[in-house]
């Protein structure tokens, strides 16, 4: 039988509980003997005052450490990424936050049907093509400048054993199921196949070095984590699972790509480090970069995307291209991360959720080493393709607060090395110089087997264009950032956020296996940005639409200060005569996106929002 998951949760407050008690009794009767004799002294000496205060206060000290020792115990767990109040507010709520299921299959137990391989080396760059951050320049950096040096990377464990190198692996000549890609949509379609299947026999094909791993705790939980080595493990404290250690790569019984063709029942190998260059489903085949050519059954395209880079710095110098980088997976993380202590300052170009995010964190990294951080982008503030306006420059403020230097309304118009310095020139002649530049401009859909594939890309959002059951031609799919798809409720969209990732990858999973169900849940997405700015949206989520906005008033009962968006709600409207209520975004307030999403489902309207706000709790 199941239980309620708050019934669990309760069981499980009152083992903490009484683990707290016990803790207390035990300090209790170690202290007791020196407080009897503490008042023993106190009744048999003479009243020097100044004794019997030493006295009072050992007494005291047994109060006082009984408290704390309860009160930890029993205060909500404050964990890296994740704030105390955001994870209360979900338990109360009994809403799940995608993060909570993240850390739920990163910490889940593996039973690997292969022998555990020892720990794989990362390569000292990047498994993908990407490029470098630059603005054009007519200058010639110094030729005697030396680049700064990528770091050998750290060990990190694997779950999956690798072929051996250099030799071809021996695959199957078919596979009932193959998935190209091997992140968040992939994992997710495949845990999906073996719930309705479990006798399905998957191949992973992805062009990384790893097992598919989630990215959010690459620009989050990782640069919060006080322990660096751990954190150079890529492990942090779990919010939502009590505080465990978790990794960043997901758990499943994943056997070796040569065993997959012999195993009795179902399973699930992944093919690291190779990618597919070429897809006929008129044949059902797709051939690998090694010359491999594996028949399916059915494809999902889960290719994910490559980061974008500005001209200005690709057409830039060699020198300025060695102190520049993007910002995608693990081995960026890594580079980067040291380089954090090896540096005086850095440029993060983008005020994005990433560009806004990295900011911040290595903001936060670098502070004891008085590491400068500076943050370039064009918008009014950060995140300005999707706030409005007045809220995110109210956001900048914040950013600000933590330590980054921000230049919003800033197009860079040049790039140079100068005294071993990247300088970055902006359309008002400013200069710029830092020791490293981030970019971080968003995706480009990674789209390359549509011309083989003969399908049919969307001009204006990218992507495999693909039909409301995620489904792009007979037998293929598309998830994640790839799918350009059809919403029922919002219309055509391209989603690039972590939970549309594993939603869409479970929906396709589904429809892979005999389903016919189309996309009709709202994935959401979330960000953390400083101490003070935390929020969570879902819908069509974009400063260029209508909004409605309501904030707590957070002093004296008259009109809100401008200053002061601690705590709200922001409704975007479509721009029709109808003002549809078509995305819902809550700022510092968690747990309420179902609700978003029925009012989204609902077709709710601006004269609703009146009575809407008060299901918010913004007060």
């Amino acid at each position: 039988f199941t239980l309620p998951r708050y019934t669990i949760r309760n069981c499980a407050r009152m083992s903490t509980l009484l683990r707290s008690y016990r803790a207390v009794l035990r300090t209790h009767a170690l202290l007791q003997p020196c407080a009897h004799q503490c008042r023993r002294s106190a009744f048999t000496l003479p009243k020097d005052t100044t004794l019997n205060a030493l006295i009072w206060v050992g007494v005291g000290m047994t109060g006082v450490t009984s408290f704390l020792v309860y009160k930890s115990a029993t205060s909500p767990k404050h964990s890296v990424g994740m704030s105390g109040h955001r994870v209360q507010q979900y338990s109360s709520s009994g809403a799940v936050h995608p993060e909570a299921q993240t850390e739920v299959l990163m910490v889940g137990k593996t039973t690997s049907s292969t022998k555990s391989p020892p720990p794989a080396t990362l390569p000292a760059t990047s498994t993908t093509d990407s490029p470098p951050v630059a603005a054009p320049t007519t200058e010639t950096s110094p030729a005697e400048a030396p680049p700064i040096e990528t770091p050998p990377t750290p060990e990190v464990p694997q779950t999956v054993v690798e072929p051996t190198p250099d030799q071809v692996p021996r695959l199957p000549e078919h596979v009932p199921y193959v998935l190209i890609g091997a992140g968040t949509a992939s994992f997710a379609a495949a845990k999906a196949i073996l719930e309705k299947d479990p006798a399905a026999k998957i191949l992973i094909v992805g062009d990384e070095d790893f097992t598919p791993y989630s990215r959010p705790p690459l620009s989050k939980q990782l640069w919060f984590n006080e322990d660096h080595e751990t954190a150079r493990q890529l492990k942090y404290k779990a919010a939502w699972a009590e505080g465990k250690v978790v990794d960043v790569f997901y758990k499943m019984d994943f056997c070796d790509p040569n065993e997959l063709a012999s195993k009795t029942g179902g399973g699930v190998a992944v093919l690291k480090g190779k990618k597919a260059v070429s897809l006929d489903p008129a044949q059902k085949k797709v051939t690998l970069d090694n010359g491999v050519s594996i028949s399916y059954g059915k494809l999902l395209l889960a290719t994910g995307g490559t980061p974008r880079n500005l001209s200005l710095f690709t057409t830039a110098p060699d020198q300025a291209k060695a102190r520049t980088s993007v910002f995608r997976n693990i081995p960026d993380y890594l580079a980067l991360d040291d380089l954090v202590g090896k540096v005086d300052s850095i440029v993060v170009v983008g005020g994005g959720f990433l560009g806004s995010e990295l900011a911040v964190a290595l903001a936060s990294r670098g502070r004891s080493r008085g590491l400068k951080v500076t943050q370039v982008f064009p918008e009014d503030g950060n995140l300005g393709l999707i706030l409005p306006t007045t809220l995110c420059k109210w956001t900048t403020a914040k950013v600000r607060k933590e330590g980054v230097e921000v230049f919003p309304n800033t197009l860079l118009k040049g790039v140079t090395l100068e005294e071993e310095k990247v300088k970055l020139i902006t359309q008002d002649d400013q200069e710029i110089t830092a020791d490293h530049v981030v970019v971080a401009v968003g995706l480009s859909p990674n789209t390359s087997l549509a011309e083989s594939a003969h399908l049919e890309t969307d001009a204006i959002l990218g992507g495999y264009l693909v039909n409301s059951e995620l489904q792009a031609c007979s037998d293929v799919w598309a998830a994640g950032d790839v799918a350009c798809f059809y919403d029922p409720q919002l219309g055509r969209r391209r989603v690039e956020h972590h939970d549309h990732a594993f939603v869409s990858g479970g929906l396709a999973g589904r429809n892979m296996a005999g389903d016919h169900e189309p996309f009709k849940h709202q994935s959401m997405f979330w960000s953390d940005i400083g101490k003070e700015v935390g929020f969570e949206a879902t819908g069509l989520i974009d400063s260029r639409l209508p909004t409605v906005s309501l904030f707590a008033k957070m002093g004296e009962e008259t009109a809100l200060p401008t200053e002061d968006f601690s705590k709200g709600v922001v409704f975007y409207l479509s721009e029709d005569h109808r003002r549809r209520v078509v995305g819902v975004l809550t700022w510092n307030i968690f747990g309420k996106m179902d609700l978003a999403r029925e009012i989204i489902a609902e077709k709710k309207t601006e004269a609703d929002i009146g009575q809407l706000a008060s299901k918010f709790e913004i007060q």
